[in-house]
């Protein structure tokens, strides 16, 4: 059984530690604030990209721009993965590794060879122990307050890596944000462009849509020459602060559970340390009537 100081010594360090995980809860909570403002700041601008973007794709010829048209034979595939720089933020990194190795498994099936952009030491270190190749690596940008300029000098290397036969195909692998308590690892294709999916009809009616129509000058395929590539850029762009956003969230609710633990802990080395005083306190009170009882003798 230990000793009292021993107890002693594990509740102060047990308080500690709950000192550290509630400061840690606290600057989670702050920095996720001001990203989640940002991310919900630029949805609606990626949203209205994508439309007009739709639109001018559907008045544009078959195969007016490079980017939109898939390769016949993918000879290489570039995985862009999104993870944050730090830990202690729960399973947020690990299931984005996963997600990134379920894809690049499904890739592999035609034997293509695979490199990876890392924004994010955790998922670097993956890259390097997995022994990856890693064309570029972004560090200390996730999770921090970081512009536009980010993503398009990132997006621009992806363009020009795809027009010149670099990469066959493009993904980004990135958490999105959609709740407090979740934050779901998604893949997604960046180049080729995918198609914009049309609406039938019918759903159109029933979900009383419509496709605006725009007034473009110059023509609709001169306007996309200009607009896929800031695409890229945008679904970049928003990736990376979905990816921020989730980890703050992520870090925030590990910090929550682990404080959470430590008072239980307190309790239960309260708990015991009352028990270990009580016996310590019951065997000096025998000690000392056992020394009465024998000096009357």
């Amino acid at each position: 059984m230990p000793t009292l100081k021993d107890i002693e010594n594990k509740i102060k360090a047990v308080k500690k530690t709950q000192q550290i995980t509630k400061a840690m809860n606290m600057v989670a909570a702050s920095r996720l604030r001001g990203s989640q403002t940002t991310m919900e700041a630029f949805r609606p601008y990626a949203g209205k990209f994508a439309e007009v973007l739709g639109s001018l794709a559907e008045r544009a010829e078959e195969g007016a721009n490079p980017l939109l048209v898939p390769r016949e034979t993918v000879k290489s595939i570039h995985i862009v993965l999104c993870t944050s720089d730090r830990g202690l933020c729960g399973g947020f990194n690990t299931n984005l590794i996963h997600r990134a190795e379920k894809l690049t498994a499904e890739k592999q099936q035609g034997n293509p060879t695979v490199s990876f952009t890392c924004f994010g030491k955790k998922g670097r270190d993956w890259a390097r122990k997995a022994r990856q190749t890693i064309t570029e690596e972004h560090v200390g940008i996730v999770g921090t307050q970081f512009g536009f300029n980010v993503a398009a000098t990132a997006g621009r290397k992806l363009v020009e890596g795809f027009l010149q036969g670099e990469f066959d195909e493009v993904h980004v692998v990135y958490a999105e944000f959609l709740s407090m308590a979740r934050q779901l690892p998604v893949a997604k294709q960046l180049l080729p462009i995918p198609p914009i999916e049309k609406v039938e009809e019918q759903d159109r009616e029933k979900a009383a849509a419509y496709l605006p129509e725009h007034i473009c000058e110059p023509s609709p395929e001169q306007l996309l020459g200009e607009m896929l590539p800031r695409n890229v850029y945008v679904q970049l762009y928003s990736a990376l602060l979905e990816t921020s956003t989730s980890e703050h969230a992520a870090r925030m609710m590990a910090m929550d559970n682990a404080t959470k633990a430590c008072k239980d802990m307190l309790e239960n080395l309260t708990l015991i340390y009352n028990k270990a005083r009580q016996a310590a306190i019951t065997a000096e009170l025998m000690d000392i009537v056992g020394g009465a009882e024998a000096l009357r003798g």
